[in-house]
């Protein structure tokens, strides 16, 4: 077992039943590293959070636990600080035993069956088929890619989908865009007002419609050609977005068509399913949902007057087929304007007899792309937002994923175009990677590294301290599978890099008078680039052997 962590963990669990015969099942032990190595290599505040369930005071559970902790030769030194820290001094060779473990592990270290394949699926970007990616989706993009690689590296049966929104007005105005365009093309009188969509995308697409098809479309059954200008408009736009995701390194393993949904009858079927439960009502020639019941702030219509349904219709409908696909828990990424959406989709997902808590949403605030102290709100080579493609050819995928992922999803946040341009160590994502090929360098010179239980050379503070971070990456995973802050990735990345360079600059790896000291050293290395490169492959980020 190469996680600390766990080895703690369950030595202070067996410490609980000897001395309080308590079988902690709660998940209360939480295990930190002091930023003050005096204070020990590790601690908990378990003495703290058990005293009312074990009765006793904080100091005096400390110190019987105490008592237990100095029978186990794994420590140096267990010392008890009011009001009921423990803290622990760890046996240096007994710490180096995690380099055996990543060395084996290789790529596979850090993972783990902690989901204990729990069906989960992660609905992102989701943008409408009308038109590029832009950077309102970029964030959400980055996030929900790196989010379904780490769940999946800890354990859980993870989909990953694409709702496709291809039913509704905004599909309606795109295939009259592009009908306009074709006859424009075609040298026949042409609607300017219809053309709802006046990027160069919709020109070129009724270009290739008529490369294709001639003037077939001018007279044909107005039923027919509609059904054809919204087909070949969604897929040859969803094609393009698909195009922009795979440069952004961004793939799913399902798109769900909204047309599908109602095509399958299951829009319908979401409607009878609403009002047998008993919380439909009809007002003013409308059908209403009572979402008031479920904390709404005022009811929701479904069916208006006109018999057109809202968004809400389909949206419940998609929820309850997920649900119904057997997915156990659901993860939406939403922009900071669907807020107030969360509590009706909620209330229909309950009245429908599924656990609303089972969908968990994440806010993906808006990010100012800054150039120097000027915002920079559109493209200067198209005058239009700046899109996905173009931010990825301005500053590489690299810098463009990693700066989305580096603060949390639901803050606001200032993308410095300047800074994520920088070959320097000014810009992180640059100094994490030089670390990386810094690593490599030293691995080309001389690998000879061996695997061995114990390194009992390796005793400098930052090799301990590199160590420990190393022996926290699996936990790391775990506790980001659970609280959804990916930016603490990027965090994790960013300081074992930093204690690589520290180490890098005052000590030699390979010392020319004693081979064994440069092989344990070498040894540590291999697994601090095992650990980077498994990092970064969970951010979607390359790991570089040259810069």
């Amino acid at each position: 077992m190469s996680d600390i962590n766990d080895k703690l963990i369950i030595i202070i669990k067996d410490a609980l039943v000897k001395a309080f015969n308590y079988e902690d099942k709660s998940n209360m032990i939480m295990i930190e590293t002091p930023s003050d190595i005096s204070h020990g290599d590790y601690s908990t505040n378990c003495a703290m959070r058990l005293a009312k369930i074990l009765h006793n005071a904080p100091i005096n559970i400390a110190d019987r636990l105490t008592d237990e902790f100095k029978k186990n030769d794994l420590f140096t030194k267990v010392e008890v600080v009011k009001p009921g820290f423990i803290n622990f001094f760890i046996k240096k060779d007994s710490m180096t035993n995690s380099l055996k473990d990543i060395l084996n592990e290789k790529d596979k270290y850090g993972s783990s069956d902690f989901g204990k394949q729990e069906k989960v699926m992660v609905e992102y970007v989701s943008a409408n088929p009308t038109g590029d990616l832009h950077l309102g989706h970029a964030r959400g993009a980055a996030y929900g890619d790196a989010l379904t690689r780490i769940l999946k590296f800890t354990g859980y049966d993870v989909l990953r989908e694409y709702y496709v929104n291809d039913a509704g007005h905004q599909i309606d105005v795109l295939a009259n865009s592009l009908f306009e365009r074709y006859k424009q093309i075609l040298n026949l009188p042409f609607e300017e007002a219809n053309i709802g969509y006046q990027g160069k995308d919709v020109i070129n697409l009724a270009q290739g419609i008529v490369d294709k098809d001639g003037n077939k479309w001018v007279n044909a059954d107005i039923e027919e050609r509609e059904e054809y200008f919204k087909n070949v408009g969604i897929n040859l736009e969803l094609d393009k977005i698909k195009k922009d995701l795979a440069l952004y390194r961004v793939s799913f393993d399902n798109f769900t068509s909204e047309r599908s949904l109602y095509k399958r009858g299951l829009v319908s079927n979401t409607i009878e399913c609403l009002k047998k439960a008993g919380y439909t009502y009809t007002q003013d020639g409308a059908l209403w949902l009572r979402t008031t019941d479920f904390k709404d702030d005022k009811d929701r219509v479904l069916i208006k007057s006109d018999g057109s349904y809202t968004y809400l219709v389909p949206d419940i409908a998609y929820h309850k087929d997920k649900f119904d696909r057997g997915y156990t828990h659901l993860i939406n990424l939403f922009g900071a304007d669907h807020h107030g959406y969360i509590a009706r989709l909620k209330a229909g997902i309950k009245i429908l007899g599924y656990n609303p808590d089972n969908l968990e949403v994440e806010i993906v605030q808006m990010v100012r792309i800054m150039e120097g102290d000027k915002e920079v709100k559109m493209s200067k080579r198209t005058g239009n937002a700046i899109t996905i493609r173009e931010l990825c050819e301005d500053v590489g995928v690299d810098a463009a994923r990693y700066f989305f992922l580096c603060k949390p999803l639901d803050s606001h946040f200032d993308f410095d175009l300047e800074l994520a341009r920088k070959q320097s160590s000014e810009n992180p994502i640059y100094y994490i990677q030089y670390a990386y090929a810094r690593m490599m360098s030293i691995l080309k010179k001389d690998d000879s590294y061996e695997i061995k239980d114990y390194y009992p050379l390796l005793t400098k503070d930052k090799e301990i301290e590199l160590i420990k971070v190393l022996s926290e990456f699996k936990n790391e995973l775990i506790n980001i599978s659970k609280n959804k802050d990916v930016n603490s990735l990027t965090n994790y990345c960013y300081k074992l890099s930093s204690l690589f360079h520290s180490y890098y600059t005052e000590e030699k790896v390979l010392v020319e008078d004693n081979i064994a000291l440069s092989k344990e050293r070498l040894a540590l290395i291999k697994a601090c680039s095992i650990t980077l490169k498994n990092a970064l492959n969970l951010l979607g980020i390359e790991a570089k052997e040259k810069m």
